[in-house]
């Protein structure tokens, strides 16, 4: 399995760059997962539910599992966030592996910049950007990323992921 990162800012549009870059890569045939690491305390339960409920009660998992999926739940309690390469290790073999978050990992990764937002772009201070994907022209100067990507042409994103997704480092 090989790993490819987005990165950018909070609503600069990388989920939904994956909304549509997911679909161009299962169209060549590949299988692809997703890590998404969230700042925020996530809940994917629902208060009263047995699986909430049990968690609730001290479980450190809980596994879910319904007619059309199943769901692993883990709590920290406390400890610290796993390593990416950790996370990595529990999903099934794909093809593909897309992370979204993770801006510190040594990984490659596509920037989502959009400068009418009025961030200033992650590269080149976070580890593994290798290019841009906008829906600006390339700024001119010798400040700028190596990849400048259109953020509307999916289809030179694939081609870009899939030239530069790795293997995971552990």
């Amino acid at each position: 399995m090989n790993v490819f990162g987005i990165a950018g800012h909070s609503g600069m549009g990388k989920t939904t760059l994956l909304e549509r870059l997911v679909p161009e890569l299962t169209s060549r045939g590949l299988s692809i997962s997703l890590v998404k690491h969230s700042h925020k305390a996530i809940e994917i339960d629902r208060p009263g539910k047995d699986s909430y409920r049990l968690r609730e009660a001290g479980c450190q998992e809980v596994l879910l599992l319904g007619h059309e999926r199943w769901a692993l739940m883990h709590e920290l309690r406390g400890a610290s966030e796993p390593p990416l390469d950790y996370l990595l290790s529990r999903l099934q073999h794909c093809d593909l592996v897309l992370v979204e978050g993770f801006k510190q990992g040594d990984f490659p990764k596509l920037e989502v910049w959009r400068p009418s937002l009025g961030r200033p772009m992650l590269w080149p201070t976070w580890p593994g950007i290798a290019g841009i994907a906008s829906d600006a022209p390339r700024p001119g100067g010798d400040e700028v990323p190596p990849a400048w990507l259109d953020l509307h042409d999916i289809g030179a994103i694939a081609d870009f992921v899939l030239g530069r997704a790795n293997p995971p480092s552990a």
